[in-house]
């Protein structure tokens, strides 16, 4: 098995779940356990630099530049720790089917969960190859435990093969990503990079500079309880306020019926009763002009029904969290053209497509730190169904080994 591999199943079992309800940094202590695990891995292959800070969660470490190559640009590699709030983290049982015939995989007969090819027909294109699964009850993790994987065990080849020439190498490993928190407290002037790459994407040949623009909006709505018995005309159900809120947004502009540049708007989440009913929604959107419409069709369907049901009944939070990397990285076409070059290298056609979703990469850019985002060879993230490909993975491995070789003539 190799280390690529070796890392990730003993990674996934680790439950490194965020959660966006704490208001914490890390939003779970449990983030913990996988941070010093991989101290305790980089102390042992003689990684430099590293930086375990104890209180937000962030590790960092340095593979020193190679005799001759000290003057060269540092390039970094990112990762994020945690896993999706969506689906549990805890106890992983990842297992790998190897040889994948083509056809539907039972996850857990008990429980009757299949991977079926039927709904997720791209899997059919690994045939032949080995895939790790879960037992159907969890999901994976490889959002972004494969990234981490690959990165720890690039920077362990580097270390045992002084003869690979590379300038100095620096790796960073955050919390919280999956919350939209994962840069909060990242040190871009302690990373010092001069650019990165964030290992959190798809399948093997994805590639990305550009991502949404979005939001993160909490919606309130505010009723009135009264005896069903004698309720008309002094009955306000909030639950159905808020259903009628939703069946004012644009019905396609849904996550169910978007890909590409489509945006939407996605409800994430929604509790309460007739006294109060409380909404979670995210707003996105690739073109920043169509972002803020988004956010203006949101607060017109929230003035809407306060004309309806009177001022007060319903009230919006709306946040943004990160805007389009596109503009940011334009000048830094390089590091698209590089990544794109070694892929053909190892026979991999790259695919550049728009993130539908967020990455550390995307706040990064914007705080100085030119972040694209690679592929990790994983597939349907935030789910039980979720898979990683062995040899995606491995290839990957590699990309991040010739990327660092490539820079070694990158000068500052």
């Amino acid at each position: 098995m190799s280390k690529t591999i070796d890392n990730f199943l003993k990674y996934a079992k680790i439950d490194t779940q965020s959660d966006e309800t704490t208001g914490t940094t890390p939003s779970t202590e449990k983030q913990h356990a996988l941070a010093k695990l991989l101290v305790q891995q980089l102390e042992e292959m003689g990684a430099q630099e590293i930086t375990y800070d104890k209180e937000h969660c962030y590790v960092y470490a340095s593979v020193p530049a190679s005799q001759g190559c000290e003057e060269a640009a540092v390039l970094g590699f990112i990762a994020h720790m945690d896993t999706s709030p969506a689906v549990t983290d805890t106890n992983v049982k990842p297992r790998i089917v190897e040889n994948y015939d083509g056809k539907d995989i039972v996850l857990n007969e008990a429980e009757n969960i299949v991977l079926r090819v039927e709904d997720f027909p791209e899997i059919a294109e690994l045939t032949g190859q080995d895939l790790i699964v879960t037992d159907g009850t969890t999901l994976l993790g490889a959002d972004d435990k494969a990234g981490v994987a690959e990165i720890m065990a690039a920077v362990e080849y580097l270390l045992t093969h002084p003869e690979k020439k590379h300038g100095k190498i620096r790796i960073g490993f955050t919390p919280d990503e999956e919350i939209g928190e994962g840069a909060d407290h990242f040190d871009v002037n302690l990373f010092g990079a001069d650019f990165a790459y964030t290992v959190d994407g798809g399948a093997l040949g994805e590639l990305e500079d550009e991502t949404f623009n979005a939001a993160g909006a909490r919606l309130h709505v505010h009723g009135r309880s009264v005896h069903p018995g004698s309720a008309k005309g002094k009955m306000i159900n909030s639950i159905l306020v808020a259903q009628e809120f939703q069946n004012l947004l644009p019905v396609f502009q849904n996550p169910m019926y978007t890909e590409g540049y489509e945006g939407f708007f996605h409800l994430d989440g929604i509790s309460g009763n007739v006294e109060e009913t409380t909404a979670d929604y995210i707003i996105r959107d690739h073109d920043r002009a169509l972002f803020e419409q988004k956010k203006e069709v949101f607060r017109q369907c929230v003035d809407f029904l306060n004309q309806k049901y009177g001022e007060g009944t319903v009230t919006a939070e709306i946040r943004d969290s990160y805007y389009n990397m596109k503009e940011v990285l334009k000048p830094y076409a390089h590091l698209m053209e590089n990544a794109s070059e070694i892929l053909r290298e190892l026979g991999v056609e790259p695919r550049i497509t728009p993130v539908r979703g967020g990455t550390d990469g995307s706040r990064l850019s914007y705080m100085g730190l030119p972040c694209p985002n690679l592929c990790t060879g994983g597939a349907n993230y935030h789910s039980r169904y979720e898979y990683a490909c062995v040899q995606s993975m491995e290839k990957v491995t590699e990309l991040l080994v010739r990327l660092a070789e490539k820079y070694a003539e990158f000068r500052k």
